[in-house]
């Protein structure tokens, strides 16, 4: 069975219709509608009303034109129309001025002509994660004179004290240039956190990027971060610049730090203590000047096994160290964040408002929610589309499966086969089994499923892990 596609829209602006053909054939999958237009202005009508959750617009459409200057226009105007559009730059040309360039005027990641399937996927996934983003921390803002927390207005939602000690962990250490490593579940809002850390920091005003090292594959993840010149490899057909170097002046987040392979660590640590890269096949160094924000699922026990994590590394990236609780440790935040989500949700299906009885909200209180926030807000969305009544009723909220923080269980203590032969609740069995086995370290888990993380991250969200 083909996986529902996770975004709604993607609008794709290009004057190459082989380039329109290739990106709607890679990206229907992600996407439930992929919309593509040889012209700028065009696209821009079709925006009117429909709020793509990203924007893919090519950089030149002149002939000839290798400047960037007409998508620099373009962007401008995209974001005028639409302030909290996630705008990805495509170019033929992608050298480190066009790039940097067009995310200063707001665009948020860039991809190169031609490009690797593995990468745009990445890109745009990533892209498409922050405009979900964007619209929850909205909704929440508006919401935020009703949030008691000793640092003001914040995207994040909670009354607790749990939340009250990440809130003063971040505006103590955002202003300052320290290194950040936010530790926590799967689902507890760490990229929310990292985001908040930059918000507050010295460099707000500068690009913010993100990189997901559990969703790029491991030989991708050189030259991601690092960047590459023309003929550094076969896939090599221009110069790319990394991360690093694009994020120069502001902060690079690295999620999933935890999954950056072991052979790769000492060259993440050694440009962060020289605050200089050499791109993959260069032979000079290129000066940075950017602050990382990192975070992890791994327990401290494995992130500090030297066979799984570099000790001085670790030491770099934290600096600060924030660790977000899971909702099991915060449940006074329940109703607050359950009253979000079924507001949200009910606003974006057109569903009317329906009240949570005591006896319901007592119960998903004393819930343990496996899945964090991320299973909260699922459950709200699934109960605001199946309600039917005045007020929500058990059957609405099925009771969450057992916990399933990362925490290494016992062989003895994995779930049991399946009692069928259903080949779909099989491969999820193995996936948890996996995962609960090496304590949620996708890496570890992929190796021994003979998955790339990828794959692994995919089928997690298939089963909803």
């Amino acid at each position: 069975m083909t996986a529902q596609p996770t975004f709604d829209l993607c609008l794709v602006i290009d004057d190459d219709a082989d380039i329109l053909l290739a990106a709607r054939l890679l990206l229907r999958d992600l996407f439930r509608e992929v919309v593509t237009t040889a012209s700028p202005a065009e696209g821009l009508a079709l925006m009117a009303g429909r709020h793509p959750d990203v924007v893919l617009l090519d950089a030149n459409f002149m002939r000839g034109a290798t400047d960037g200057r007409e998508g620099f226009l373009w962007l401008g105007r995209i974001l005028a129309q639409d302030p909290e559009a996630v705008v990805v730059l495509i170019t033929a040309h992608g050298g480190v001025q066009i790039a940097v360039e067009a995310m200063k005027q707001g665009a948020t990641d860039f991809v190169t002509k031609p490009w690797s399937n593995e990468r745009l996927l990445a890109t745009v996934r990533t892209a498409a994660s922050l405009r979900a983003q964007r619209r929850a921390t909205g909704l929440e803002k508006a919401k935020a004179q009703a949030i008691a927390t000793p640092a003001g207005e914040m995207p994040l939602l909670g009354r607790s004290p749990a939340i009250a000690r990440v809130l003063s962990l971040i505006a103590r250490a955002a202003p300052t240039q320290a290194n950040v490593l936010i530790t926590g579940e799967n689902g507890t809002g760490k990229e929310l956190v990292a985001r908040e850390v930059h918000r507050r920091s010295q460099r707000a005003d500068k690009v913010m990027l993100s990189v997901d090292l559990g969703a790029i594959t491991e030989h991708l993840i050189d030259s991601e971060l690092f960047g590459h010149v023309k003929g550094a490899f076969t896939d090599a057909r221009a110069d790319r610049v990394g991360r690093m170097q694009a994020a120069d002046g502001g902060t690079l987040f690295l999620d999933e730090v935890g999954n950056l392979p072991l052979h790769l660590q000492p060259k993440l640590l050694t440009a962060l203590e020289q605050r200089q890269v050499t791109p993959v096949g260069a032979n000079r160094p290129v000066p940075i000047d950017v602050r990382i924000v990192s975070a992890t699922n791994l327990p401290p026990e494995r992130l500090a096994d030297p066979h799984v994590f570099r000790t001085d590394l670790l030491f770099r990236l934290n600096t600060v160290e924030i660790p977000l609780p899971p909702l099991r440790e915060r449940r006074e935040d329940v109703p607050l964040l359950l009253d979000h989500f079924l507001g949200l949700y009910a606003r974006k299906y057109g569903k009317p408002a329906r009240e949570v009885p005591p006896a319901l909200m007592a119960r998903l209180i004393e819930d343990d929610w496996p899945g964090n926030i991320r299973a909260l807000r699922h459950a709200a969305e699934r109960a605001v589309i199946l309600a039917d009544g005045d007020a929500y009723s058990d059957e609405d909220f099925p009771p969450a499966r057992a916990s399933a923080s990362p925490r290494i269980l016992p062989e003895a203590a994995a779930p049991p086969p399946p009692p069928d032969l259903n080949l779909g609740k099989a491969e999820k069995q193995m996936v948890e089994r996996a995962l609960q086995k090496h304590g949620y370290n996708i890496s570890a888990a992929a190796t021994e499923l003979g998955l790339t993380r990828a794959s692994l991250y995919r089928r997690m969200e298939k089963y909803g892990l």
